[in-house]
């Protein structure tokens, strides 16, 4: 019921969310840990309707993308795809692309984080990536490195991350992702918190 709650609140409060300015790029874990469960139903379907809850708020002419990884293929760190790129208009594809999507392998989030903001940077506007995660680095790489990198690229860049079920420990692990590029690390436990935590990372 609580869950459910949330869910009705986000949605009366969705019509005051503004996009920040410039372009932003969506990038949601398809590992196969998202086929958990959070009382009761797989975080899949959980992070499904929050961006559907999220997204329908939002403005025709924000200009967002969907990057998702591991959604194609099991054990390959490579499985990173640009499903919809930024651009106005876009929220009901994304929707519809996010329904579609399989979740059942790694999580390169790191090395999608960093093609989401290469994706980006060929514009001069403010670029913002909003990682959906429910599990931590599982390629080999440093998200803590890479958000140094980005912050040092001279590129106005922003990276929240949206820890969906993390553990406090898993949570630090990726935190410093958003920290060292000036963005937020926001935790949600829930449906209404995940729906709470897209409001609060679309509109920074």
């Amino acid at each position: 019921m609580r869950a459910v709650a949330g869910l009705g609140l986000a949605a009366f409060l969705l019509p005051s969310i503004a996009l920040a300015e410039g372009k932003s790029i969506i990038v949601l874990d398809g590992s196969g840990s998202m086929w958990g469960q959070i009382d009761g139903r797989a975080k899949l379907e959980i992070a499904r309707e929050a961006l559907a809850e999220v997204l329908s708020g939002l403005p025709a002419e924000t200009e967002i993308g969907l990057m998702a990884y591991g959604h194609r293929t099991k054990g390959d760190c490579a499985d990173i795809e640009l499903i919809v790129p930024p651009a106005a208009g876009t929220g009901p594809a994304i929707i519809e692309a996010a329904n579609a999507m399989k979740f059942l392998g790694k999580t390169p989030l790191s090395d999608a984080v960093r093609m989401a903001a290469e994706e980006l940077r060929s514009t001069e506007e403010k670029a913002t990536v909003i990682l959906i995660t429910d599990g931590i680095e599982t390629c080999n790489a440093d998200p803590c490195a890479l958000g140094a990198e980005l912050e040092q690229s001279g590129v106005d860049f922003t990276a929240h991350v949206v820890g969906f079920g993390l553990t406090a420990e898993e949570g630090r692990a990726v935190a410093c992702l958003a920290e060292n590029t000036g963005g937020k690390y926001i935790e949600a436990a829930d449906a209404g918190g995940l729906v709470e935590a897209l409001q609060t990372a679309v509109a920074e």
